[in-house]
Protein backbone atom coordinates (compact mmCIF):
# COMPACT_ATOMS: atom_id res chain seq x y z
CA UNK A 1 0.00 0.00 0.00
CA UNK A 2 1.17 3.56 -0.72
CA UNK A 3 0.43 5.65 2.35
CA UNK A 4 0.88 9.40 2.53
CA UNK A 5 1.65 10.10 6.18
CA UNK A 6 1.28 13.74 7.25
CA UNK A 7 2.51 14.96 10.62
CA UNK A 8 1.22 18.19 12.13
CA UNK A 9 2.72 20.14 15.01
CA UNK A 10 1.21 18.35 17.98
CA UNK A 11 4.78 17.96 19.17
CA UNK A 12 4.05 16.00 22.35
CA UNK A 13 2.53 13.23 20.23
CA UNK A 14 5.44 12.85 17.80
CA UNK A 15 7.29 10.17 19.82
CA UNK A 16 4.17 7.97 19.90
CA UNK A 17 3.33 8.62 16.25
CA UNK A 18 6.87 7.68 15.21
CA UNK A 19 6.45 4.22 16.74
CA UNK A 20 3.43 3.56 14.53
CA UNK A 21 5.07 5.19 11.51
CA UNK A 22 8.03 2.84 11.93
CA UNK A 23 5.76 -0.23 11.97
CA UNK A 24 3.93 0.96 8.84
CA UNK A 25 7.25 1.59 7.06
CA UNK A 26 8.16 -2.09 7.50
CA UNK A 27 5.23 -3.24 5.36
CA UNK A 28 4.11 -0.27 3.26
CA UNK A 29 5.51 2.46 1.05
CA UNK A 30 5.31 5.73 2.95
CA UNK A 31 5.33 9.27 1.63
CA UNK A 32 6.21 11.52 4.58
CA UNK A 33 4.52 14.92 4.62
CA UNK A 34 5.13 17.50 7.33
CA UNK A 35 3.44 20.73 8.28
CA UNK A 36 5.64 23.79 8.07
CA UNK A 37 5.67 24.06 11.86
CA UNK A 38 6.57 20.40 12.40
CA UNK A 39 9.45 20.83 9.96
CA UNK A 40 10.66 24.09 11.48
CA UNK A 41 10.47 24.12 15.27
CA UNK A 42 12.66 22.45 17.85
CA UNK A 43 10.73 21.77 21.06
CA UNK A 44 11.22 20.03 24.37
CA UNK A 45 9.92 16.91 22.58
CA UNK A 46 12.68 16.89 19.97
CA UNK A 47 14.53 18.68 17.23
CA UNK A 48 12.81 19.27 13.89
CA UNK A 49 15.85 18.05 11.95
CA UNK A 50 15.88 14.78 13.92
CA UNK A 51 12.18 14.26 13.14
CA UNK A 52 12.74 14.87 9.43
CA UNK A 53 15.77 12.61 9.35
CA UNK A 54 13.88 9.76 10.98
CA UNK A 55 10.81 10.14 8.75
CA UNK A 56 12.91 10.27 5.62
CA UNK A 57 15.20 7.43 6.63
CA UNK A 58 12.30 5.08 7.34
CA UNK A 59 10.49 6.03 4.13
CA UNK A 60 13.60 6.10 1.97
CA UNK A 61 12.61 9.44 0.45
CA UNK A 62 12.60 13.16 1.21
CA UNK A 63 9.61 14.47 3.14
CA UNK A 64 7.10 16.72 1.41
CA UNK A 65 7.64 20.07 3.11
CA UNK A 66 5.95 22.68 0.91
CA UNK A 67 2.68 23.38 -0.87
CA UNK A 68 4.50 23.13 -4.18
CA UNK A 69 5.78 19.64 -3.33
CA UNK A 70 2.37 18.50 -2.03
CA UNK A 71 0.25 19.62 -5.00
CA UNK A 72 1.35 16.87 -7.48
CA UNK A 73 0.57 14.06 -5.03
CA UNK A 74 -3.06 13.90 -6.20
CA UNK A 75 -2.69 14.46 -9.95
CA UNK A 76 0.10 11.89 -10.05
CA UNK A 77 -1.95 9.39 -7.99
CA UNK A 78 0.97 8.80 -5.65
CA UNK A 79 -1.06 7.62 -2.62
CA UNK A 80 -3.72 5.02 -1.95
CA UNK A 81 -4.61 6.75 1.31
CA UNK A 82 -3.52 9.84 3.23
CA UNK A 83 -3.11 9.64 7.00
CA UNK A 84 -2.92 12.86 9.00
CA UNK A 85 -1.47 12.00 12.40
CA UNK A 86 -1.41 13.85 14.65
CA UNK A 87 -4.10 16.10 13.23
CA UNK A 88 -4.24 19.30 15.25
CA UNK A 89 -7.33 21.44 15.75
CA UNK A 90 -5.77 24.00 13.44
CA UNK A 91 -5.37 21.51 10.58
CA UNK A 92 -8.81 20.08 11.29
CA UNK A 93 -10.32 23.56 10.85
CA UNK A 94 -8.47 24.04 7.58
CA UNK A 95 -9.76 20.72 6.25
CA UNK A 96 -13.32 21.49 7.33
CA UNK A 97 -13.27 24.92 5.69
CA UNK A 98 -11.27 24.20 2.55
CA UNK A 99 -8.27 26.28 3.56
CA UNK A 100 -5.19 25.20 1.64
CA UNK A 101 -2.23 27.11 3.00
CA UNK A 102 0.36 24.47 3.84
CA UNK A 103 1.74 21.10 2.78
CA UNK A 104 -0.70 18.99 4.83
CA UNK A 105 -3.87 20.77 3.71
CA UNK A 106 -2.61 20.81 0.11
CA UNK A 107 -1.81 17.09 0.27
CA UNK A 108 -5.39 16.44 1.46
CA UNK A 109 -6.95 18.65 -1.21
CA UNK A 110 -4.78 17.15 -3.91
CA UNK A 111 -5.48 13.59 -2.76
CA UNK A 112 -9.23 14.11 -2.43
CA UNK A 113 -9.54 15.08 -6.08
CA UNK A 114 -9.08 11.36 -6.82
CA UNK A 115 -11.87 10.33 -4.44
CA UNK A 116 -9.45 8.48 -2.18
CA UNK A 117 -9.64 8.31 1.62
CA UNK A 118 -8.13 10.70 4.13
CA UNK A 119 -7.67 9.22 7.60
CA UNK A 120 -7.65 11.74 10.45
CA UNK A 121 -5.98 10.91 13.79
CA UNK A 122 -6.97 13.75 16.13
CA UNK A 123 -4.80 15.30 18.79
CA UNK A 124 -6.38 18.55 19.94
CA UNK A 125 -6.96 20.21 23.29
CA UNK A 126 -10.20 21.82 22.07
CA UNK A 127 -11.93 18.82 20.46
CA UNK A 128 -15.00 19.15 22.69
CA UNK A 129 -15.15 22.93 22.39
CA UNK A 130 -13.94 25.09 19.49
CA UNK A 131 -12.97 22.16 17.22
CA UNK A 132 -16.18 20.18 17.76
CA UNK A 133 -18.01 21.74 14.77
CA UNK A 134 -15.07 20.89 12.53
CA UNK A 135 -15.10 17.27 13.66
CA UNK A 136 -18.83 17.13 12.89
CA UNK A 137 -18.26 18.70 9.47
CA UNK A 138 -15.68 16.09 8.47
CA UNK A 139 -17.67 13.19 9.93
CA UNK A 140 -20.36 14.08 7.42
CA UNK A 141 -18.02 14.57 4.48
CA UNK A 142 -17.30 11.83 1.97
CA UNK A 143 -13.79 10.31 1.95
CA UNK A 144 -12.87 11.40 5.49
CA UNK A 145 -12.40 8.69 8.12
CA UNK A 146 -11.44 9.11 11.77
CA UNK A 147 -9.10 6.97 13.81
CA UNK A 148 -11.23 6.21 16.88
CA UNK A 149 -10.68 8.80 19.59
CA UNK A 150 -11.54 9.62 23.17
CA UNK A 151 -10.81 12.13 25.88
CA UNK A 152 -7.14 12.66 26.52
CA UNK A 153 -7.23 13.67 30.20
CA UNK A 154 -10.83 14.35 31.30
CA UNK A 155 -9.88 15.82 34.68
CA UNK A 156 -6.94 17.96 33.59
CA UNK A 157 -8.00 18.78 30.02
CA UNK A 158 -11.79 18.33 29.84
CA UNK A 159 -12.16 19.32 26.16
CA UNK A 160 -9.10 17.48 24.84
CA UNK A 161 -9.45 14.60 22.37
CA UNK A 162 -6.84 12.16 21.11
CA UNK A 163 -6.94 9.30 18.65
CA UNK A 164 -5.87 5.80 19.62
CA UNK A 165 -2.85 5.82 17.34
CA UNK A 166 -2.57 2.03 17.52
CA UNK A 167 -5.76 1.96 15.40
CA UNK A 168 -4.29 3.85 12.44
CA UNK A 169 -3.74 0.76 10.28
CA UNK A 170 -7.16 -0.83 11.01
CA UNK A 171 -8.77 2.53 10.20
CA UNK A 172 -6.82 2.72 6.93
CA UNK A 173 -7.89 -0.81 5.98
CA UNK A 174 -11.56 0.02 6.61
CA UNK A 175 -11.30 3.40 4.86
CA UNK A 176 -9.98 1.69 1.73
CA UNK A 177 -13.20 -0.34 1.78
CA UNK A 178 -15.26 2.84 2.20
CA UNK A 179 -16.10 2.08 5.84
CA UNK A 180 -15.49 3.93 9.10
CA UNK A 181 -13.84 1.81 11.82
CA UNK A 182 -16.27 1.57 14.73
CA UNK A 183 -16.75 2.66 17.38
CA UNK A 184 -15.45 6.12 16.61
CA UNK A 185 -15.80 7.29 20.22
CA UNK A 186 -13.73 5.44 22.79
CA UNK A 187 -14.16 5.42 26.53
Amino acid sequence: MKIGFALCASFCNHPEILKHYEKLAQQHELIPIVSENAARYDTRFGRAEDLLERLESLAGRRAVRTIVDAEPLGPQGQMDVLVIAPCTGNTLAKLAHGITDGPVSMAAKSHLRNGKPVVVALATNDGLSASAPNIAALLNRKHYYFVPFGQDNPAGKPTSLIADFSLILPTVEQALQGRQLQPILLQ
